[in-house]
């Protein structure tokens, strides 16, 4: 389609509707869309469209069924025993089931942020069962019997999972109260989640127990096969060794406690050094091209210019078909822009992805002259309000267009200089070409010449004016007067042009007037009813758009604008401002809520503070998995990091409540109390966090459409869980035995301070 005309249409569908069932409908429609239309008429680009949406939904689909089966082999490794595992593997249906529901009822629909909250859940929802089904095994292999065993579990684990349960969803609280583009953007996607561990809670302290006093029974290790008894030596082994090291740890407390803060530090030190960024750049195997001439061109050299444009990237190998268009219309305000629609292979059918495209056709189109092609590859997620030429946008605007006219110039040149950038274009279209009819007035009144006559005159050899109507049995074509083209190509034609004066002589134009070439805006921009410039561009290769703000900002400084100027970012970079200055803000309101959340359970206020003092290592362990994978810190990451606030407290929740339980009923010392419950706690902490890890690999390592927006969730998650795994299975202890002795300080000091005797009033 590179030099035929082309129709862009646009397919919206119906409120509520499904989008596979959108796309099916489209490709049923298909055949008769071609057996309407005649055989020149090209349909394919609808047709690659449908099964590039069909693909990605796919590939969600396939990591939400990849992460069901890898959380179940984790439940099967370590129960070991085929009724255990179904047990908890019934909530993970149950769940998204119960969540369905709760969408339909809601009005949200199945997209890749419900389907990303689906898949990143189904980590969480076994965890609740895996508890419950953990103590209550415990309590068989003593002896008891599996009705006995599920009322003694449960009674003696159900307060916890009500504190796990309760604690994660506080941690979406504020997720729910974001404002901005971002807020309503993740409110579908807090919800979903908070539905799902809401159901899955529900389902765990009901449905597993009594699933668990059928099914499960006692069984020796005699009568038990091979690989239980090969991998429960391996448990039973792991178990004893974490116990030597714990017991060296809190022997060396003051150390453990020093490493505890020192994580928190560098917390704080690697957010600020980690790159920042907005959206992570899809992939979605369409480009969006916007070419530029210069403002002086015809429609005819900007259609052959175009056509040079379109034979080069149809000769790509990674490009199966592309779009062209030129001439103003709704889209295209200018006659020398036009646009390119390029739709790529299949992922699996070429090696590289949309940014290395992207690279390798800017370097082939440099050489096509006259003509320039700005590309950007279209995103399922943006947030964008205008169309620019690249994807970021930085506008200026002032009450002055003189001085914004010289001004943004200047500034335009300074950023093209930044390394931080490329591809950097302005909207600004002040070079089109005028020619001016002057006319001397007293020379044209001594002619008998009227100002009416002389308009008119030049509307009927260069304007648009009808001067008849031919109707035909099955249509009308409007008839217009115009000079031959040959004639429109010069202004120099205004000599041969010839004006009626009142007196009936034909009098020539160039008698009485002259015409003055100049330059003229093709377009006046607005903005808040100013005049605007819009600079777009593109990021350099390796650099976030943090640091191309920042850049920017030095920029603007150094070219010292006028006050009359005002710069502001627009678009992504504007939204992306807005949420780097309430990343902070969400991080602390989600810690306070949580905090409060877990005050009000366990009636204190240092339980709480032992518990959060696990965040530092979450935080430490997915800020360095960004760095390592080379992935900016993102509103996706940062949701991953939120996320974890929830998950790895978990860890701490599980062992304080035993060990409280330790010290009220078995009137242990609390050195005692925590040690016993972090061996007994130690299984089910593991089998908890390796189900919610798993469920978060498939999308740090998935590929397919779209895969960009989900990895940096998944990278948070699995770097978090990791590092946080290995520090607060040793920090909790030693972070809470600290605290219990602070408390009792405080409550000596008080019971210890002397009583004040006052003389009775008179």
């Amino acid at each position: 389609m590179n030099d035929k005309p082309a129709v862009i249409t646009n397919i919206q569908r119906q409120p509520g509707a499904n989008i596979i069932t959108t796309v099916d409908r489209v490709e049923q429609l298909l055949p008769q869309l071609k057996a309407a239309l005649p055989s020149s008429v090209d349909v394919s680009i609808l047709t690659d469209r449908t099964t590039t949406i069909r693909a990605s939904v796919q590939d969600v689909q396939f990591e939400l069924m990849l992460t069901v089966g890898l959380v179940v082999m984790v439940i099967f490794l370590f129960l070991r025993n085929v009724s255990a595992t179904v047990i908890p593997s019934v909530a993970v249906p149950l769940s998204i089931v119960g969540t369905f529901c709760v969408m339909y009822v809601l009005g949200y629909s199945l997209d890749n942020l419900s389907l990303m909250a689906l898949t990143i859940s189904t980590g969480f929802v076994v965890d609740d069962a895996i508890v419950m089904i953990e103590n209550i095994m415990r309590y068989i292999e003593e002896g008891e019997s599996p009705l006995e065993a599920a009322l003694k579990g449960s009674e003696q684990i159900g307060f916890t999972i009500v504190f796990l349960t309760v604690s994660l969803i506080a941690v979406l609280i504020p997720l729910l109260f974001m404002g901005d583009v971002v807020g309503r953007l993740f409110r579908e996607f807090a919800v979903t989640l908070s539905v799902t561990i809401l159901v899955s809670a529900v389902v765990s302290l009901t449905l597993t127990p009594m699933m668990c006093s059928k099914l499960l029974r006692h069984q020796k290790n005699s009568e038990q096969g091979w690989f239980y008894r090969v991998t429960e030596r391996s448990l039973e082994k792991s178990i004893e060794y974490y116990g030597v090291i714990l017991r060296w740890v809190l022997r060396h407390q003051f150390g453990t406690l020093v490493v505890t803060v020192g994580t928190l530090v560098l917390t704080l030190l690697l957010y600020v050094y980690v790159p920042k960024g907005f959206f992570p750049v899809e992939d979605t195997g369409v480009l969006l091209g916007v070419s530029e001439a210069p403002a002086q061109i015809s429609f005819s050299a900007m259609a052959e210019r175009q056509q040079a444009l379109t034979k080069v990237i149809l000769a790509d190998p990674d490009v199966q078909s592309l779009s062209s268009f030129i001439g103003v219309d709704g889209t295209n305000m200018m006659p020398n822009s036009g646009r390119i629609q390029i739709n790529l292979k299949p992922r699996d059918e070429r090696v590289a992805d949309a940014s290395q495209i992207i690279a390798r056709l800017e370097s082939k189109l440099a050489s096509v002259q006259g003509i320039t092609l700005y590309i950007q590859a279209v995103q399922d997620l943006t947030v964008e309000d205008r169309i620019s030429r690249t994807q970021f946008q930085y506008s200026i605007e002032d009450s002055d267009g003189d001085e914004l006219a010289e001004w943004s110039p200047r500034l335009l040149e300074k950023m093209k200089e930044l390394p931080e950038l490329r591809d950097v274009a302005s909207d600004q279209q002040d070079r089109g070409l005028q020619a001016s009819v002057v006319v001397d007035r007293n020379t044209a009144s001594r002619l008998n010449i009227l100002p009416q006559a002389i308009d008119d005159i030049l509307y009927d050899a260069f304007g648009q004016r009808q001067v008849s109507t031919i109707f035909t049995q099955l249509n009308q074509y409007h008839v217009v007067l115009e000079v031959d083209p040959q004639f429109q190509q010069n202004p120099d034609t205004l000599q041969n042009i010839y004006v009626p004066s009142s007196t009936g002589a034909e009098v020539p134009l160039s008698a009485f007037a002259h015409y003055e070439p100049a330059n003229t805006p093709l377009t006046i921009n607005h903005q808040d009813q100013f005049p605007e410039v819009t600079i777009s561009f593109n990021l350099a290769p390796g650099v976030s758009l943090g640091d191309a703000v920042d850049a920017i900002r030095m920029a603007e400084t150094s070219t010292g604008l006028p006050p009359s100027i005002h710069p502001s970012f627009q678009g992504t970079a504007e939204a992306f401002q807005a949420s780097l200055t309430n990343e902070p803000v969400l991080i602390l309101a989600a810690i306070i809520t949580v905090y409060l959340v877990l005050g009000m359970l366990y009636e204190s206020y240092i339980h709480p503070i032992t518990i959060l003092s696990t965040l530092p290592s979450a935080g430490v362990g997915a800020i360095l998995a960004l760095l390592l994978f080379h992935t900016e810190l993102n509103v996706i990451a940062l949701i991953g990091i939120i996320l974890l606030i929830g998950i790895v407290k978990k860890n701490a929740i599980m062992m304080i409540d035993f060990a409280l339980e330790a010290e009220r009923v078995e009137g242990k010392s609390p050195q005692e109390a925590i040690y016993q419950a972090c061996l007994l706690r130690f299984r089910p902490i593991m089998m908890t966090t390796m189900a919610a890890l798993l469920g978060g690999l498939p999308l740090a390592l998935g590929g397919g459409i779209g895969a960009e927006l989900r990895r940096s969730l998944g990278i948070s998650i699995v770097g978090g869980l990791l590092v946080s795994q290995v520090l607060t299975l040793f920090t909790t202890p030693v972070v809470y035995l600290a605290f219990d002795r602070l408390a009792n300080r405080l409550k000596h000091s008080r019971s210890t301070q002397p009583i004040r005797a006052e003389a009775p009033a008179d």
